[in-house]
C-alpha cells in the first residue's frame, strides 16, 4: 500500500474567518498558521500548498498577556548601518496592529518559498469589517 501525496490542484480551497477580539495573540496566530499550512485537513502534505485562506478581524483588539504590552519589542532593520528600529507592542498596536498578527503567523510557518506562498493566504484587518464577504468565509471559534 502506497501513501498518496496530494497536490495543490487536488485539494479545494476554503475561506475561514477568525475574530481576534479579546483573544490571545499566540492562540490566534497558531490557529491561523495551522489552517494556512493545511494541518487541519486529512490531505495535509508538507511539501505542497494545500492550506486554506484565513481572514483575521479585530486585530487591534487582540490581547497580550502579562506585561507583554510594555515589554514586547518588535525589531526592524533597514539594512543600513545603525538602521535598527525598536517598536514596543503598545506603539505597534497604535501604528499598525495587523502587523502584530502577521509577524506572529510568519514565525510559525516554514521559511522558504513555500512559506512565503502560504503567508499570502493570510488577510488581517484591524476592524470588524473586511472585503472578502463574497468568498463566504466560515467562522472559526478559538
Amino acid at each position: 500500500m502506497n501513501t498518496h501525496f496530494f497536490t495543490e490542484k487536488e485539494v479545494p480551497k476554503k475561506w475561514y474567518i477568525i475574530d481576534a477580539k479579546d483573544q490571545s495573540l499566540g492562540r490566534v496566530a497558531q490557529k491561523a498558521a495551522e489552517i494556512i499550512m493545511g494541518k487541519n485537513k486529512p490531505e495535509f502534505t508538507p511539501n505542497a500548498d494545500v492550506g486554506d485562506f484565513v481572514i483575521v478581524t479585530n486585530a487591534a483588539k487582540v490581547k497580550l498577556t502579562g506585561s507583554k504590552e510594555l515589554k514586547k519589542i518588535y525589531y526592524h532593520h533597514s539594512g543600513y548601518i545603525s538602521g535598527l528600529s525598536k517598536t514596543p507592542a503598545f506603539r505597534q498596536r497604535k501604528k499598525d496592529a495587523s502587523r502584530m498578527i502577521h509577524r506572529a503567523v510568519w514565525g510559525m510557518i516554514r521559511s522558504g518559498p513555500l512559506g512565503r506562498k502560504q503567508l499570502k493566504k493570510l488577510r488581517v484587518f484591524n476592524q470588524e469589517d473586511h472585503k472578502h464577504a463574497a468568498q463566504n468565509p466560515i467562522q472559526i471559534s478559538i
